[in-house]
Formats: structure tokens, C-alpha cells, sequence
């Protein structure tokens, strides 16, 4: 009985060891995945972040936006966190026959904001009118905060609004001042204006 009872307790402990380690390997492959997943997240919210940037960029030179485009970026997410959590072939199956329907809309909404692009007016536009709206010099930042309240689902940026201010001068379409280490943009027809009305507060 004694024997037995040693051999019982042996393999118990060989057995317990080994589902240890087992468990612990385990947490650590899912630890790896995890950081990688989080990586693999982190390149694509930069990414991403990156494109609309240069949207911004391709709008405000004029350039047509093509509709393929975001359609790579957005679906890209999908499969891989579908696949990620799957746990077996059946899973699998199901969700990439799941992301047929999401990828059509995701063509669909692609389309549509292509489509909506190319009506809306362009940064250049909207700069544009909006110097042309004001009678006294503007900042980019001003600028920029103005055009952000009135269309905040263009998600317009400072350093896009000074680039296309800047193609404005080059063009002639724009003017731009100091005032000490600031910078102000207005059309060429509000200078003069501007001009006159900083001689008559200084005369008076």
C-alpha cells in the first residue's frame, strides 16, 4: 500500500508540474500576442492618422481624392481582430464570411464621402472666402479655429491651414504680415484697408 501510495503521489506531482508549466508558457505566448497586437494597433491608429493628414494635403493643392483609397485602410482592422479572437477552423470560416457585407459597406461609405469630397469646396475655398470675409489680418490658428466651428467634420489642422495660406501668397491670392514674431494673412484687397485704419488710430 505504502509503494502505491509514493507512485500516486509521484505522478500526481509529475502531472501538477507539468500542467504548471503548461500554464505558464501559455500566459506568456498570449502575453507576446498582446504586445504584438498592441504594436500592430499602434502602427495602424498612425497610419491612419498619417492618411488623413495627407487628405488634408491633397485637398487643400486641389488635387481629386481617388475612392479606393480608404477603403484599404478601413477594412484592414476587421479580419485581423476577427482572426485574432477566433479559436478554431469553424470560427475562422464564420468570420471571414462575415466580413463580405462589412467590406461592401465600408466600399459604400468610401464612395459616398469620395462622392461628397469632390462636391464640397476645398480648403483652399474655404481659406479663401474666409480671408475674404474678414477686414483684418488673420493668424492660421484664428483661421483654423474659425473653420473648425463651422465644418467640424472635416477635422481641418493648423499645419494644413498654414500650408494652404502659404500657396495662397505664392499665388498672389494672399498677403502675409509680421507683427513681431506673429503672422497674419489677408487678402490683397483688405491690406490697404488694414493699413488705413492703423494710420487713423495712430493720428488720432
Amino acid at each position: 500500500m505504502s509503494e502505491n501510495a509514493t507512485g500516486i503521489t509521484e505522478l500526481t506531482s509529475q502531472y501538477s508540474a507539468q500542467v504548471t508549466g503548461d500554464l505558464e508558457r501559455n500566459l506568456k505566448e498570449q502575453e507576446r500576442l498582446d504586445a504584438e497586437i498592441e504594436a500592430l494597433q499602434a502602427q495602424l491608429a498612425s497610419l491612419q492618422h498619417d492618411h488623413s493628414i495627407l487628405l488634408n494635403i491633397q485637398q487643400a493643392l486641389g488635387i481629386p481624392a481617388e475612392p479606393a483609397a480608404p477603403e484599404v485602410v478601413a477594412t484592414v482592422p476587421a479580419p485581423r481582430k476577427r482572426a485574432a479572437r477566433a479559436s478554431g477552423e469553424g470560427k475562422q470560416t464564420k468570420a471571414k464570411e462575415s466580413t463580405g457585407p462589412a467590406r461592401k459597406r465600408t466600399a459604400e461609405k468610401s464612395a459616398a464621402k469620395a462622392s461628397a469630397a469632390r462636391s464640397a469646396p476645398t480648403l483652399v475655398d474655404l481659406v479663401g472666402r474666409h480671408l475674404t470675409s474678414q477686414s483684418e489680418p488673420r493668424s492660421a490658428a484664428e483661421i483654423t479655429t474659425a473653420l473648425a466651428q463651422q465644418h467640424p467634420e472635416r477635422g481641418i489642422k493648423a499645419t494644413v491651414v498654414r500650408t494652404t495660406l502659404e500657396g495662397l501668397v505664392a499665388k498672389n491670392q494672399a498677403q502675409r504680415t509680421k507683427q513681431g514674431r506673429s503672422v497674419f494673412y489677408t487678402t490683397p484687397d483688405a491690406e490697404p484697408a488694414a493699413q488705413d485704419d492703423q494710420s487713423s488710430d495712430q493720428s488720432a
